[in-house]
Order: C-alpha cells, then sequence, then structure tokens
C-alpha cells in the first residue's frame, strides 16, 4: 500500500522530471498535499488511494470554512488534481477522483499599472552615486523594456544579454526559453552597471554569468528586489500596491495601448495562452473601441 509520505515524494519528483517545475512551484504543490494529509490522517484515511470523490468534496468545504481565499482554495484543487493524476499515471490508481473536483469561481482582478511618468518619478529617486543605485536602476529599465518576471531578472545571464542584436534570452516558467527584445536605454544602463560596478566584485564561481549581483558579488534574492521597489515607489510618492510584477503589467499595457499585436505581446512575456494576455486588453478603452469599430457589423 502507498503511504502518503511515498506519494507526496513519488509526486515531487513527477513534477521535478516530467514537469520540469520550479523548486518554488514544487514546495507549493507540497505544501498543498501536506494540507491533504493532515485532514485525511485526521479522517481516518491512512493513504492517499482510500479517498474518493466525496472525501475531496469534503476536504474542500473543510478548506473553505477554514476561511482560505478562493483563490487560494482554487490553487490547492489544482494541486491534489494533479496529485492524483500522478497516481493513476504511476498505475496506483485506475482513475482519478479529483477529475470533477470543482475550484470555487475566482474573478479575475485587473493588475496594477504605472504610467510611463510614475516609472520615471520611481527611477529618479534612486541614487546613482552610489553603486547599488546604479545597479538598481539598470533592474527597473530591465523589469520595464523586458516585461520580466522577478525570477527571471535575477537569473538573467551575462552570456543571455545579447547587446549586438538588442535581445536578451530569458528563462521562463517550466524552464521554456524565450527571445526578448530589449531597448537601447535598458542596455545602457546594463553595460554602465557591469563595466563600472559588477567588475569590481569578488564573484563567486557560481554566480559569475548573473548579471544582477549584490554587494557580495552574489545572485540577488527576489525579496530583496522587492523590498527596494516599495522603497522607490514609497519616494516617488505612488500611493499604489507597487511590486516588480508592476512593471511587467505596466509593459504588456503600454504596449497594447500603442497598437501592438496580442500574439507578439504574449510571446514576450511567455504566456502560454492568449486569454491570460487579453487582461491587457480590459485595460485600455480605447483598444476595446477601435476593436469593435474594427470588426463589428453594426459600427458604422
Amino acid at each position: 500500500m502507498l503511504g502518503w509520505d511515498e506519494a507526496i515524494v513519488g509526486f515531487s519528483q513527477y513534477l521535478t522530471l516530467e514537469k520540469s517545475l520550479s523548486k518554488h512551484s514544487i514546495e507549493a504543490y507540497q505544501r498543498d498535499i501536506e494540507k491533504l494529509k493532515s485532514w485525511s490522517l485526521g479522517e481516518g484515511f491512512q493513504n492517499s488511494l482510500s479517498l474518493k470523490r466525496k472525501n475531496l468534496e469534503q476536504f474542500s468545504a473543510f478548506i473553505a470554512e477554514l476561511g482560505f481565499q478562493a483563490t487560494s482554495q482554487a490553487r490547492i484543487v489544482s494541486g491534489i488534481r494533479a496529485f492524483y493524476k500522478y497516481l493513476v499515471l504511476d498505475d496506483w490508481l485506475a482513475e482519478s477522483p479529483a477529475d470533477f473536483l470543482e475550484p470555487p469561481k475566482v474573478g479575475r482582478k485587473l493588475p496594477v499599472v504605472l504610467s510611463p511618468d510614475e516609472i520615471d518619478a520611481m527611477i529618479n529617486t534612486i541614487d546613482r552615486s552610489t553603486d547599488e543605485g546604479e545597479r538598481n536602476v539598470a533592474m527597473l529599465e530591465t523589469l520595464y523594456s523586458c516585461g520580466l518576471r522577478v525570477s527571471e531578472l535575477v537569473g538573467l545571464k551575462i552570456t543571455h544579454v545579447h547587446l549586438n542584436e538588442q535581445y536578451v534570452q530569458v528563462l521562463g516558467k517550466g524552464n521554456k526559453e524565450r527571445l526578448v527584445p530589449i531597448s537601447q536605454r535598458a542596455l545602457k544602463h546594463i553595460q554602465l552597471y557591469t563595466n563600472n560596478i559588477r567588475n569590481k566584485l569578488d564573484i563567486t564561481k557560481q554566480h559569475r554569468d548573473l548579471v544582477f549581483l549584490n554587494r557580495y558579488g552574489r545572485g540577488l534574492t527576489r525579496q530583496s528586489v522587492f523590498l527596494f521597489i516599495k522603497k522607490a515607489a514609497l519616494m516617488a510618492g505612488i500611493d499604489k500596491v507597487i511590486s516588480p510584477h508592476s512593471f511587467r503589467h505596466s509593459f504588456a499595457t503600454h504596449l497594447v495601448e500603442a497598437g501592438a499585436d496580442l500574439r507578439a505581446v504574449q510571446e514576450m512575456l511567455g504566456h502560454e495562452s492568449i486569454t491570460t494576455t487579453e487582461i491587457y486588453t480590459h485595460l485600455d478603452r480605447n483598444y476595446l473601441a477601435d476593436t469593435l469599430i474594427k470588426f463589428h457589423p453594426r459600427s458604422v
């Protein structure tokens, strides 16, 4: 009989080897299945194979009663589905009891977007006379120029920045690589940082190919990027909930507003589905109006 711990270890290996998920994503899946394990043991189920659909529905109701937000509930249900899919693929079960497990309906929130003036104001608050300041300006320019996720920014490699061709190779979710154009302005700041600041650092061997480093020559954490962006927004007097992802949202929104093809924006963002990218059309009323005029038979 397959015990809980053995099942979770096997599931983690499946996510690593078959799905090529990041360590962060795998840990999130593990935490969610641990919640199911804890509830199941309390209900007398000693292994995952004995749970039926009605039991999983009871667990779903249980996490809702605990006050988990709808987005968290949906993520947990998604993790349970993936877990039981693994058990079927590994021949522990003939069919998944989670196939028709319904997550709560999650409303899509419109992202926070910065205007070009607000982005300039944030960059202008940074003291470029310091080594850290020069680096931070280069990072903000790169975030906005390329629409990177923060994990993609801190993992950006020098060998993946192509100065002459003006594009960067980005390793995104699921280790999928994409090519993204980068502005001359961002490249200029990267060069200033790498030539004048980075070259003076005592860089550790394992971080030698990373573009952005801390003062000790090591890679940056996502949290450190988050904190300096929050500080820059505060100093610029921006009364919005800002994160590194705000630059990604702004990148996409400003492209759509300027008339960029949605498929091209999808490719640059690394979205698997065009549906994910379409949220940026809802931020631009002009885009919607132009679409209506162009395609609706009653628009003239």
